[in-house]
This record gives structure tokens, sequence and C-alpha cells, in this order.
């Protein structure tokens, strides 16, 4: 088991183990009084700041395929593989996990589970809680709990699986899961539609009621386009807004896709199409914009799809970024931005939610602007439960103790 030292939100240091296996896990949480479970600490800025000293824990050392049945498109791994060799793995049979992940060289499945990530594809292909079929996780006295099994159709028990994911690693730490697969698309589509603020809400409505069926359906104000497109190597088109619809499947199903999409909104707005090798460069940094390093603050909303258009109106300055199919808004800025500031804009951002009976959180700010501005938002009516539910699965508060909403 091999030691350094890390922080967390300037937290620390902490020192930084790494167990080899399982039971060397279970060892090191009996002997605990706090653990921050880590990956590739891609998103360790997400949650409040740490409430007591303890110790991180680097799962990258529980890395192994433990199954790997190809034609039952099933995987089972460890928590600490990162998704883009897990991704190299099920490719060489032809299977993937259809979930967007940024940084995916660095993160790790454990993080994407415990943090529950996904992307612009979320519209069609759901999130990590709909691929995952079997989960295995250490509980406070070092003791491994399961949930699910190896196979889909599997319905014993609780289904902790869902409870698991999201969780921040509070309610214990997540050691393997068993995964449910896709065939590899044969091609894959983004067409781009320039448009005005007057037309957005047009478009957006017909391309939710378009006979074609988008796998992602993105917003991007001129702020957020001009860094997609450059890191696209692409040329950004002059227009307040862009929406991207992307689309995946077989050859014949994705260009009659695009080509009716085309007669549906054509006279509308500019619209322009990238089929196959062309869209991977402009989808790509699609995903990885939500993990870029010149965002010192990301706020990220949710609400109603339909009230996505009317929410995006009023930018506040900063790079808007929405998956509008399923009501999602995330506002980047750079550093330039004031705790006051911030405060004043997620105030409005939150009454502007509300009315879209969603709410806001902080991704991404400076560790001591984190206290005063709330970063998981104000107590709501499931409160009780949530912290409940915590006693009842770590009673000890070791896991990820003051990370999570409430103070969990």
């Amino acid at each position: 088991m091999s030691a350094t030292i890390c922080t967390i939100d300037d937290f620390g240091p902490l020192p930084l183990v790494r167990p080899e296996s399982v039971d060397e896990l279970g060892a090191l949480i009996r002997q605990a009084s706090a653990l921050y479970p880590i990956g590739g600490q891609t998103q360790i800025g997400l949650g409040a700041t740490p409430a007591k000293s303890g110790q991180a824990v680097d799962m990258r050392g529980l890395a192994n395929v433990i199954d790997f049945p190809a034609r039952d498109m099933t995987v089972t791994v460890q928590a600490g593989i990162t998704i883009k060799n897990l991704r190299e793995i099920i490719a060489k049979e032809n299977l993937d996990l259809p979930i967007d992940v940024p940084q995916s060289d660095r993160a790790t499945l454990g993080g994407i589970l415990a943090t529950n990530t996904s992307g612009p594809r979320r519209f069609v292909n759901g999130t990590l809680r709909d691929y995952v079929i079997g989960i295995s996780a250490l509980n406070d006295e070092g003791r491994e709990f399961k949930a699910g099994g190896r196979v889909v159709k599997n319905v014993a028990g609780y289904d902790l699986c869902k409870l698991l994911v999201g969780s921040l690693g509070t309610l214990g730490i997540i050691t393997q899961a068993t995964l449910k697969l896709r065939p590899l698309p044969e091609e894959r589509a983004i067409v781009g539609l320039a448009c005005d603020a007057d037309k957005l809400d047009c478009i957006l409505k017909c391309l939710h009621e378009s006979r074609t069926r988008p796998t992602c359906l993105d917003l991007l104000n001129q702020a957020a386009a001009k860094s997609v497109f450059a890191k696209a190597g692409l040329a950004v088109p002059e227009t307040p807004w862009i929406v991207l619809a992307g689309y995946e499947g077989n050859m014949t199903a994705v260009h009659w896709q695009v080509q009716q999409l085309v007669k549906e909104v054509g006279a509308q707005c500019r619209v322009e199409a990238r089929l196959d090798f062309t869209a991977e460069p402009l989808c790509h940094a699609l995903v990885e914009f939500a993990a870029a390093r010149e965002h010192a603050v990301t706020f990220k909303a949710n609400m109603l799809p339909s009230a996505t258009a009317v929410f995006c109106q009023d930018a506040d300055g900063a790079a808007f970024h929405a998956h509008a199919g399923n009501g999602i808004v995330r506002g980047h800025w750079t550093g330039d931005l004031t705790k006051e500031r911030a405060a004043s804009i997620l105030s409005t951002w939150r009454k502007r939610a509300q009315q879209g009976q969603g709410s806001v959180v902080v991704e991404r700010c400076p560790s001591d602007w984190k206290a005063s501005l709330n970063v998981w938002g104000p107590f709501r009516g499931d409160a009780w439960l949530m912290s409940e539910v915590k006693r009842k699965f770590d009673p000890r508060a070791v896991f990820n103790p003051g990370r999570f909403a409430f103070g969990i």
C-alpha cells in the first residue's frame, strides 16, 4: 500500500493511500475516522469542503477486469479503471459504454459512478444509472455489500445500484461494477443549426417534434461556441446561438435523419452537417468543454426541458452550454468573476430555475467561496431522508464527511 499526500479544496494536506486489493481497503476503512475516495481527480472540486481530517484513498490500484462475457454485452470491472482503458477493452469486441466522460484518460469508473457523470448523449442514452446492473462496495466496517448481479435480467434485492450512483462516495466506497454495454455505432453525425435568439424557442420545439431521433440536443451561446469550435479546429458560426443535434446508428438511418432534419428546419436557420470522421472533433470538443481549465466558476441548473430556452435568454456574461433535451444548463465563467458577483448571479439563477421546477448547484468555484455560495443549494423537503440514509449506511461518518448536500 503506497502513500503520499494531497489536498481537497485547500483542505489538508491529507495522507494519500493507494490500496492494491479490496482486503487492504477494508483494513484501511476499519482503522480510519474519515476517508476521501479519489480516482483521477477530474471532479475533485465538486462538493463542499471536507468536514474533518482523515485520509484520501487513491482507488486506481483496483483497476482489474473481473469478467467480460462479450456475447452477453456486459463487463465487470474494478472501480479504479480509467474510462479510456475500459473503452479500449470493450471496443475490441465492437462494444461501447455510451456515456460521455470528459478527461476519460484520467477519469475512473468509480469517480464517474460517484458523481453520476453524463454528457450530451444522455438525451437518448440516459445516465450511468441505466447501465449499472451490479455493484460492490465496502461499508464503514470494511465489509463488502453487493447489489444486482452480472446478468441484465436481475431483479433480486433492493436497487442499491441507483442509490450509490451519484452519492459522491458518502454511503460506501465502490470497489467494482457490472455494466451493460451497447454495440458501437456504425456512423455518427452532428448537425449545427445557427440561429438568432428570437428563433431559439421555435427551433428547439421543432427538434422535439421532429421525425428524427437525436442522440444529443445541445445549445451553445456565442461565448461557448467560440471555445468548442476552436478546440475542434472549426470556424465559429457568427450567430448568437448554435444548436447541435447529434445522431448515431447504422449508416442508412443516420444519413436519412440528417437529410430529414435539414428539410424540417433548413428554412429557419443556417444548417451545417458533419458525418463520420468529420463529426468526431466537434463531438469530442463538446464533451470536453465541461472540464475546460479556463473555467474558474461553473453553475449547473436543471429544470423542465420546456423551460430551457427562456432560462438561456440572459447568459449573465457566461459561456452557456445546455443539454436542451434534458433541461440541464451550465454557465461557465473565467477568472474575472468576483465572489460577490457570483453570489448575485447564483441567487438570480436559482430563482429562474425554480420557475422551471428546477434547482442550481455550483460545480466549480474557488475553495474559499464555497461556504458563502452554498454550493448544493438551500435545504429541501427531502433533506431529512437523505440524512437518514447516510446515517444507516455510514453511522461513523467515515466516507467523504461534509462534502455532499446538507452537510452529509
